[in-house]
């Protein structure tokens, strides 16, 4: 059954445990800024903080995928599961319940690490260890348990146990969720990833994850990546304030917010499969391109000509969480451009990840202010046509080869 689902049965506990994981990762996410300054820490404090962590996110995430390709997923994640502990010991044992930044930064910032080294050393191993025919559905499955555990799951259980528990026990059990989820991905799933994926350890090995970006399909395919998540972190910078202006209250906007990821993780799983069915690269190219686009202008059309309407906003919200999954296949595509790098090839595509983190609350701030919602909005649209246009260029290098010997054929 889980064959015909897509979902690789031969890694079904390492889905399972990636869950639980994001769960214990996401307990804090909707509430930790607030609480920080609710105990006394100024907001830029508090902002710092969160920005170096998101630093070492993102550094963390490059590296992973070099990191697997010499050590292997399972010691990998060991050293996510390591250093989520470690850091979880010093911030929440020691730092926050003084309120010490000095102790804070640096342990949040190493528990930071845990989670990229956790959960894209697990998506290596999907790519490793799933039929090429499946592998976008595998992907799919990936992307739906990984934010099922972080953006529904995790802040879904911090909003039930705060109440009850407050905000130090409900961190201790997110660390509890983490142990549970990395024993059943590490100990209780038993696959083993080919022996000739795994490469020697060295300089030249980790150094990949920089030097493969003078391969220009690589470095297109970091372009396409880095735009995917921008509307996704950018809208929440900004069009809460928009909204308001129609007449959207802040408990309006987390609704439609929430029911935004509630769709995204379904549609993971479709476009999944739906990239093996008709095409990686058509289901990038249209459905992550050109629709994302078109529908970021509704997000800002809709509400100049319907004024304040929550459900029709909800609807266009919830189309963003449908299309931003049409960039499910990139993840199953990118491994395939470097195939005798696919570590390397993954660590770019992480990176690719987090400097669409950076870059989307960058534009926002610098346009917002002149150009308003709707330059924002059409900045974004833009580049997601760029992604579009970019797209077709990702050929793994056996398309390459075919096409320069049908061209042979035909001279």
């Amino acid at each position: 059954m889980l064959e015909k689902m897509g979902l690789p049965a031969n890694l079904f506990w390492g889905y399972v445990g990636l869950t639980l994981f994001m769960v214990g990762d996401g307990v804090e996410q909707a509430w930790i800024s607030l609480y920080l300054v609710s105990k006394g820490m100024s907001v830029s404090g508090a902002s710092f903080l969160l920005t170096f962590y998101g630093i070492t996110v993102t550094l963390a995430a490059w590296f992973s995928g070099v990191l697997v390709q010499t050590m292997g997923p399972r010691k990998v994640m060991l050293w996510g599961l390591a250093t989520f502990f470690i850091g979880s010991i010093g911030f929440i044992g020691y730092g926050l319940p003084q309120m010490n930044m000095a102790v804070m930064l640096p342990f949040y910032a190493i528990r930071g690490i845990g989670y990229p080294l956790f959960a894209y050393s697990f998506l290596v191993w999907i790519n490793y260890s799933s039929p090429l025919e499946k592998r976008a559905t595998a992907v799919g499955w990936f992307w739906f348990t990984f934010s099922l555990g972080l953006s529904v799951i995790g802040p879904w259980f911090s909003s039930v146990a705060l109440p009850v528990m407050g905000e130090m026990k409900v961190l201790w059990a997110g660390v509890v969720f983490v142990v549970v989820g990395a024993f059943l991905a590490v100990v209780v799933n038993r696959d083993k990833v080919p022996p000739d994926e795994i490469h020697p350890f060295n300089l030249q090995e980790l150094m990949m994850g920089i030097t493969i970006l003078q391969r220009p399909r690589i470095a297109i395919g970091l372009v396409v990546k880095s735009i995917n998540g921008i509307a996704q972190y950018g809208l929440a910078v900004f069009l809460p304030l928009y909204l308001m202006d129609f007449g959207y209250s802040k408990t309006e906007w987390l609704h439609m917010w929430s029911a935004v990821f509630i769709v995204a993780i379904f549609a993971n799983l479709f476009f999944g499969f739906f990239g093996d069915k008709f095409g990686w690269r058509n289901t990038i190219m249209w459905v992550g391109g050109v629709c994302y686009a078109l529908v970021l202008m509704l997000v800002w059309l809709v509400p100049q000509m319907a004024g304040h309407n929550f459900w029709l906003m909800t609807f266009v919200l919830c189309l963003c969480g449908i299309t931003m999954a049409g960039y499910v296949p990139l993840s199953a595509l990118f491994p395939l451009l470097a195939p005798d790098n696919k570590g390397a090839a993954m660590s770019v595509l992480n990176l690719g990840a987090g400097l669409g983190a950076f870059l989307a609350p960058a534009i926002a701030g610098a346009f917002y202010g002149s150009w308003g919602a709707g330059g924002v909005l059409s900045i974004y649209a833009g580049l997601y046509i760029l992604s579009a246009v970019l797209t077709p260029f990702l050929k793994t290098p056996e398309e390459l080869k075919g096409e320069m010997v049908l061209k042979d054929r035909i001279i």
